[in-house]
């Protein structure tokens, strides 16, 4: 029971945070070679994009994607989408893609005269699924070695922690005050029955 038990822990905490890893923003710190649209062909990466634009019904399995193309300081390239979150989930509420995208193409650059920028974004990047992560703010820096600190998942996975050790605290206290209580109460009341049909029966045996 105790394999089974912290089995079924650990697939909860790894599912727990690959949602986090997913959702919340990471930064990376790259120079914009290219921005493109892009159609997209859905299929079961279809969850990894955001919902249909106006025009799109639900039934399109095809639809045109902004792209933003990027190298790191190492030379590798780093594609993401740039689309609107809306008020959908994750909720970052990005409405101005259109916006991104053309600041985007006006902070391209070439290898001898490059412009670093860090690109928040959501997500991951897998190219067997054709999955890209979610640009959702730009902002330039003057130097590839630029290490944005991320204060709001600091903050957000600091509350979540003391969020997470308070109900512990608050299950482990009420499982000392009522339900270790009930069980000792319950097993006194067995260990009584217990004594008494004991009882009964030793004098049934001894007539």
């Amino acid at each position: 029971m105790a394999y089974v038990k912290w089995t079924i822990v650990t697939i909860v905490i790894l599912v727990i945070a690959g949602f986090l890893h997913y959702t919340l923003p990471q930064h990376d710190v790259v120079r914009i070679t290219a921005t493109k649209e892009r159609q997209i062909n859905f299929g079961e990466n279809r969850i990894f994009f955001a919902s249909n634009g106006a025009g799109n019904s639900e039934g399109d399995n095809t639809r045109f994607v902004n792209f933003i193309e990027t190298f790191n300081r190492d030379g590798k390239p780093i594609v993401f989408r740039n689309e609107d979150t809306s008020w959908g989930w994750p909720p970052y509420f990005k409405f101005d893609s259109s916006n991104l995208q053309a600041k985007a193409s006006d902070m391209i650059s070439d290898k001898e005269n490059p412009e670093w920028v860090v690109v928040t974004h959501y997500g991951w990047r897998n190219e067997y699924l054709s999955i890209y992560p979610n640009a959702v703010e730009l902002r330039p820096v003057g130097s590839p070695d630029d290490s944005p600190i991320p204060w709001f998942n600091i903050l957000f996975l600091g509350a979540l922690a003391a969020l997470v050790i308070w109900i512990w605290q608050l299950l482990a206290r009420f499982k000392e005050d009522r339900i270790e209580p009930m069980l000792d109460e319950m097993g006194e009341q067995f260990d009584s029955v217990g004594d008494r049909a004991e009882g009964f029966w030793r004098r049934v045996f001894s007539r």
